[in-house]
């Protein structure tokens, strides 16, 4: 009888057994210009679920227009429809029109049958490797500061962090989330009083980001670190790098299934953050072993393929600043960047020695588009941290590395909180240590809080363009003595005295000028010696009207990712889609021309997103004329350049 028993429950669980997947809708109920249009019910409730703080972040990238087809509601009737047929829905994901769902093989042979359903997918798992305790001995630093550093001055001071601290910027008003494995932040004497906004386990679903009864007992030790590393705060022992920020908190890895992250927690906990107004978002989870029959590859590793790569871009689109870590597999056969570290637009970081060399395990690049990676890096070996049982120890990975240079970003969009996610994110890379001669070990070289922070930056307000610039000396700075020499299209230089602001910052309201018109400006200054400095030194700064990131004039340009992507499907004989990548808001214009080189149609003709954008063609010209089979080009006319592709009509 106990042979039959036995047999019953195995024949049941191979019958019965679960997966689990993602369900694509075909829409999101009604054409997306109704659904978009402000008068809409569902333009109303993506607009209702965002926070105040949310919306403000959105505005400052994307304007006015803060609302896509991504943010818009899932169609309930579709929802309805899955749960009355049985199935359970664990994540509901409106940036990717899907849900995650729990299926045996009868209910996924079923839905495949449903108008309403695009497509099934399979979730794929990953495995993120554990952090390495350090088997270097950490040297016991004290910072000669107000603040007494312990153990942890050594990693922040190689990124110049103290001396940003010793300005009085700690991170304050910015609010930072993290996806890892669990926080027990409670009970740590470093982390209890940190400023925690809100909490969530998207393995459980509900509000406890420390160890449950189910989960492993070492579930929340990975987060606890990298919490510590970024948010602790001990005096004499133990200062996180952005430690004045509030944070949120997202536990997304799953330990006990041999340390598996989902890919649909890590989705939702991102538009979680971002709808609760999130600046900077920091993951220290890099992935690149799967399940068998589930596999990516590095050819996967382009920036738009994995789910947490393109949830991590959606994010940036809106405004978030996103990093992560680059991944521990430079000594594997692996070697590269892991998923979401080939995100265009995401920081991906990289470790280094304390002799600031590439550690061996950082993952390397490049994508498998060629663009560099990582970005950036910071130290990873011997890194102090909390952990979770109570005490501290050092650990070693990219994963270290990667609350450290979020934390610096912190602390640049603290000094300055007028900034975009992409003028922090240029700032960053354009001010680390090897920036002119950028490699696929350390990227554009080791992070550094005090030459991000000095950095002049653009902010606009109320259509006037304001410089803003931080002086800052260990003996003082005379601040009559500050002046700003500028010239807009090459005429002869202006001089000024720019306006003193708090903590040592100077600001000057540029006179107007067309867009697109270059204005190049350099700094002086009287130091304390009585001598006069010039900054830059031999070069100027430049920047166009209109677009505010800011060059040294002969300097290099931060690379921004593929621009025109091959239309898909191709051939097509009904709707095809054409992605492009902008890096600004600003207008670009997409034109479809026939063989003879005869323009058809303008498909796009408008303002951009920041990141990538969607367009799609039916086959039909401008007059209204159904187009004839045969070869198509389809030109973007974007930042004075024009790319493009070639496409086949077939009907």
């Amino acid at each position: 009888m106990n042979k039959i028993i036995i047999l019953l429950i195995f024949f049941s669980g191979f019958t019965f057994a679960q997966n689990k997947y993602l369900i694509y809708f075909n829409d999101k109920g009604l054409p997306e210009e109704k659904l978009l249009s402000k008068t809409s019910s569902e333009f109303s409730e993506a607009v209702e679920r965002l926070s105040e703080r949310s919306i403000e972040r959105r505005k400052k990238t994307m304007g006015d227009e803060f609302i896509t087809f991504e943010d818009l509601p899932l169609n309930q009737n579709y929802i309805q429809r899955l749960t009355e047929s049985g199935v359970k829905i664990v994540h509901q994901l409106k940036w990717f029109n899907a849900v995650s769902v729990y299926l045996n093989d009868e209910q996924l042979n079923m839905l495949k049958k449903n108008s309403f359903v695009k497509n099934i997918e399979r979730i794929k798992v990953f495995k993120r490797k554990e952090l390495e305790k350090s088997s270097e001995p950490g040297n016991n630093f004290l910072a000669k500061t107000e603040i007494l550093y312990g153990q942890s001055f050594e990693q922040l001071s190689m990124s110049q962090i103290p001396k940003v601290h010793r300005l009085g910027i700690t991170g304050s008003g910015v609010l930072i989330g993290l996806l890892d494995t669990g926080f027990r932040w409670k009970t740590h004497e470093s982390l209890r009083d940190a400023a925690v906004v809100a909490e969530r386990d998207f393995i459980f679903n509900d509000n406890n980001t420390a160890n449950e009864s189910e989960d492993h007992p070492s579930q929340d030790s990975h987060g606890t670190t990298v919490f510590s590393i970024i948010g602790g705060f001990k005096d004499s022992v133990l200062i996180g790098s952005s430690f004045g920020s509030s944070f949120l908190l997202a536990k997304t890895e799953d330990v006990p299934s041999e340390t598996h992250i989902e890919e649909d927690n890590y989705a939702a906990a991102l538009e979680w953050m971002e709808n609760l107004g999130v600046d900077i978002t920091s993951s220290s989870l890099g992935y690149n072993e799967f399940d068998t029959g589930l596999n990516y590859t590095y050819n996967d590793m382009d920036g738009k393929t994995t789910i947490v790569t393109k949830a991590a871009e959606l994010a940036f689109s809106r405004g978030v600043v996103t990093l992560t870590s680059a991944g521990n597999e430079g000594n594997t056969s692996w070697r590269y960047i892991t998923a979401p570290a080939d995100g265009f637009n995401t920081i991906a970081v990289g470790a280094v020695g304390t002799n600031g060399a590439a550690s061996g395990f950082s993952s390397r690049g490049p994508t498998v588009d060629g663009r560099i990676k990582p970005d950036i890096s910071a130290m990873g070996v011997t890194v102090f941290g909390a952990a979770a049982s109570g005490g501290y120890y050092s650990n070693n990975g990219t994963s270290v590395a990667a609350p450290i240079a979020s934390g610096v970003a912190g602390l640049l969009l603290s000094a300055f909180p007028h900034l975009t996610n992409v003028q922090v994110r240029d700032i960053l890379l354009r001010t680390a240590s090897i920036f002119n001669s950028p490699n696929n070990s350390i990227g554009y070289g080791i992070i550094d809080a005090f030459s991000a922070v000095n950095y002049p930056n653009i902010e606009v307000k109320n259509g006037i363009e304001i410089i803003h610039k931080l002086f800052y000396d260990d003996d003082g700075v005379n601040s009559s003595t500050v002046k700003i020499h500028y010239t807009i299209n090459n005429k002869d230089f202006t001089e000024e005295a720019m306006n003193s602001g708090v903590n040592s910052k100077f600001f000057y309201e540029m006179p107007a000028a067309a867009a697109g018109q270059k204005r190049l400006f350099y700094f002086t200054l009287t130091d304390s010696t009585g001598n006069t400095v010039r900054e830059p030194l031999n070069k100027n700064y430049s920047y166009k009207s209109g677009r505010f990131i800011v060059e040294e004039d002969d300097g290099k340009a931060i690379p921004e990712g593929f621009v025109l992507g091959q239309n898909y499907p191709n051939p097509f004989n009904n709707k095809t889609r054409i992605n492009f990548y902008a890096a600004a808001n600003e207008h670009a214009e997409m034109i479809i021309i026939d063989g003879s080189g005869q323009r058809v149609a303008v498909i796009f003709n408008g303002i951009t997103n920041i990141g990538e954008n969607t367009v799609e063609w039916n086959g039909y010209a401008d007059n209204g004329w159904q187009c004839a089979s045969g070869v198509y080009y389809y030109i973007l006319k974007l930042g004075g350049k024009e790319y493009g592709q070639k496409m086949i009509l077939l009907k």
